[in-house]
């Protein structure tokens, strides 16, 4: 079962755009935790099925973010790291 600032996080990470300034200084702001905290909550939420199911669009976005950045990291492995430029 979720708790009050796991649902937190979910619903600032759904609408963060929306305040004012940098994301790491609204996450302080507004969560009361540190943005190292916020990730650290956020990345085991990817994995939660509660997290899902409170919220399936915002962590679904998330899990292919995710995805998307493993990919990067694979071909860039598999390409020797070389930039190209």
């Amino acid at each position: 079962m979720l708790g009050d600032r796991e649902r937190a996080v979910i619903d600032f990470e759904r609408s963060w755009f929306l305040y004012p300034g940098p994301k790491d200084r609204a996450v302080s702001e507004y969560l009361g935790i540190s943005a190292t905290r916020y990730y650290q909550v956020l990345r085991r939420l990817l994995d939660d099925p509660e997290a899902e199911r409170y919220d399936p669009l915002t962590i679904r976005r998330l899990r292919r973010v995710r995805e998307q950045a493993r990919r990067k990291r694979e071909e860039r492995r598999r390409d020797g790291g070389s930039s190209g430029g």
